[in-house]
């Protein structure tokens, strides 16, 4: 009876010991899986170097530089001297406290720039950590022998803000059919074919802003005020092709 027993409270023991390390191993694997999970999410996209010749080209092509964004890190003064010719400007400066302006292009390419390299990596690394996946810092203005403009580029919500006061003058460059289908608040219709024939309309003492379908014909009207004179020109990147205005007609 004895021997019975004691055989029975082995087996006992055993299922207990062998229940409870069948239950601990799950237990531990999600766990790690979830730790795995946790560490992949958190991983920030690693900064991308850029040469000016590469820079350069993408800017000069109509089709690529509607793949990036870039952003111009340096001061307002020495952007409006000059910059690269999409570049839009945020100074590093304010730039953390602005990023969430660029939440709309976390899914796209985005390139810093600056003078030396220097603040527009800082730029970057503020991207890089609010969750930007394709971050590319670029030879500074300083460095390579950029072909810049005076024109300034903004994003979609400053020329709806700027359509807003009737102060400023809005210049849709679209063909003139479908400026009749729709135009942002304020705008006038001057076509790209037309404008050598009619800049007159245009006064010089009021700031200025263009738009079209894709911001190259709008980029040609900015660049043809500034070298007629024109000190604040603004050029729309986002055409009517690429962000939903709401139209007026």
């Amino acid at each position: 009876m004895k021997k019975l027993l004691l055989t029975l409270a082995l087996v006992s023991a055993l299922t207990v010991t062998g229940c409870s390390n069948n239950t601990e191993k799950p237990a531990d694997n999600n766990a790690k899986t979830e730790q795995k999970t946790e560490n992949k999410s958190e991983e920030k996209a690693a900064i991308k170097e850029m040469k000016g010749a590469d820079l350069e080209a993408i800017e000069q092509d109509k089709k690529k530089k509607e793949t990036v964004l870039v952003v111009d890190v340096r001061s307002k003064d020495e952007y409006d001297q000059g910059h690269v010719k999409w570049a839009i400007n945020m100074p590093i400066d304010t730039f953390e406290q602005e990023v969430s302006k660029l939440d709309a292009y976390k899914d796209k390419a985005v390139i810093t720039i600056c003078n030396s390299g220097k603040k527009s990596q800082k730029a970057a690394e503020v991207l890089v950590n609010n969750g930007f996946k394709d971050v590319t810092n670029a030879e500074g203005v300083k460095k390579f022998e950029y072909k810049l403009v005076k024109f300034a580029n903004i994003l979609p919500a400053d020329l709806v803000k700027a359509s807003e006061d009737t102060n400023n003058v809005i210049v849709d460059v679209r063909d003139k059919k479908d400026y009749d289908k729709g135009h942002i608040k304020n705008a006038i219709s001057m076509p790209l074919d037309e404008a050598d024939a009619r800049l007159s309309e245009i006064p010089t003492d009021k700031p200025v802003y263009t738009y079209c379908y894709s911001g190259n014909k709008s980029g040609q009207l900015a660049q043809k005020l500034v070298e007629r004179g024109n000190k604040d020109v603004f050029n729309s990147l986002d055409g009517t092709k690429e962000h939903d205005y709401e139209l007026v007609k």
